[in-house]
């Protein structure tokens, strides 16, 4: 185990490598980069504006030029002198040649440093500090609070096929599955945040004002007052996958000739559930936990933190390719990638805890 989980670790900075290299070269040539939009937001020569360029600072992290991208400076921006141009290219770092800034950025990334937000007037850092919190906040306790609830319910609508309390409860997967996340977020703050009903929740940020002052109690209280909402919206919309999967992996593992056989020897209803099929059914729930995992921590916290007023990496990633913020844009796309990378390398190492007789060994370890 250990031989293949150094291959599999060493695997990480090639796959990240190349994710980054990718991402990289395909949004550095697309049009619309910062320069595009700064020269596009500006109106002659304002002072302010011209203080950022004399000020601004070579992050080594750009886009492609105006020259390069095709959009020429006398048929797209008039009034706009060339040494302007030049000017604002050199403040975002991409007067350098499209290779050496992602080298730049490589080296920066092997030290943890992700450089200044092109719009935000701040480092990348800091940015991703104060948006972190939220996330893991969302990503961890949802995704913990479905697979507690999911795995139990599956296995229980597999046990009671055909029963009433599956049908009742497929009717609730039914509809978790159908609605869309934002539609439950919506209901739960007009019924609980003060929208029409009843206002017992707080609908902004992830702690209320004073809260380093609060004691610990009140500190506790104060913060999962305001996850309530946004993990239980996230919850109702993404138990249902998990409950089926379940559901139709045990029920498949149910059918085969070894639970025949270790009925007929005897062996307790529990026992073999729990002894037999159990480890063998959650092979395929396992595999899906890094997806889900990344998901919830990213993608489907998205709309969550708009509707809740969350300023996690989700919604700090989305603006940031809006605006073409390539520096935010690279920072999470680099620590998204990492954490999606670990954690199915800590999905392959929980196959083989639950079920020893998987050896990745000899399959060559290639999968990452």
């Amino acid at each position: 185990m250990s031989s293949y989980f150094i291959r599999r670790l060493a695997l990480v900075i090639p796959t990240l490598l190349g994710i980054l290299a990718l991402n990289f070269f395909v949004i550095q040539t697309a049009p619309g980069g910062p320069v595009d939009q700064f020269l596009a937001r500006m109106s002659g020569d304002s002072p302010e504006l011209m203080d950022r360029i004399n000020g601004g600072t070579d992050d080594g992290v750009g886009t492609v030029s105006l020259e390069e991208s095709g959009a020429g400076t006398g048929s797209s921006y008039r009034g706009i002198s060339p040494e302007l141009v030049r000017d604002v290219e050199k403040m975002y770092g991409f007067d350098k040649p499209m290779w050496q800034r992602f080298v730049d950025m490589l080296w920066r990334y092997i030290r943890f440093d992700f450089g200044d937000s092109f719009f935000k007037g701040r480092s990348v850092t800091e940015l991703l500090a104060d948006s972190l919190p939220v996330s893991m906040s969302l990503g961890i306790w949802s995704t913990l609070i479905i697979y507690l609830v999911s795995i139990p319910l599956g296995i229980k609508k597999a046990v009671h096929n055909g029963s009433r309390f599956d049908a009742l409860t497929g009717l609730a997967v039914v509809i978790g599955n159908a609605v869309p996340v934002f539609l439950f977020a919506i209901v739960l703050v007009v019924l609980f945040a003060g929208g029409s009903y009843f206002k017992w929740f707080p609908l902004r940020g992830l702690v209320s004002p004073g809260f380093e002052q609060m004691s610990t109690w009140g500190q506790l209280r104060d913060y999962v007052s305001h996850l309530i909402l946004p993990i239980s919206a996230m919850v109702i919309g993404g138990f249902a996958t998990l409950t089926m999967l379940t559901k139709n992996s045990f029920l498949d593992e149910i059918g085969k000739l070894y639970v025949t056989a270790a009925k007929a020897k005897g062996l307790t209803k529990n026992r073999v559930l729990y002894g037999h099929v159990f480890r063998n059914a959650m092979l395929i729930v396992i595999s899906g936990f890094p997806a889900a995992f990344v998901h919830m921590f990213f993608t489907g916290s998205l709309l969550i933190e708009v509707i809740f007023s969350l300023n996690g990496i989700g919604l700090l990633g989305f603006e940031a390719a809006m605006q073409r913020d390539y520096p935010v844009m690279f920072a999470t796309l680099y620590i998204f990638t990492l954490i999606g990378l670990v954690t199915k390398l800590i999905s392959d190492m929980t196959y083989m805890f639950i079920d020893p007789r998987i050896s990745f060994e000899k399959q060559g370890g290639s999968n990452v």
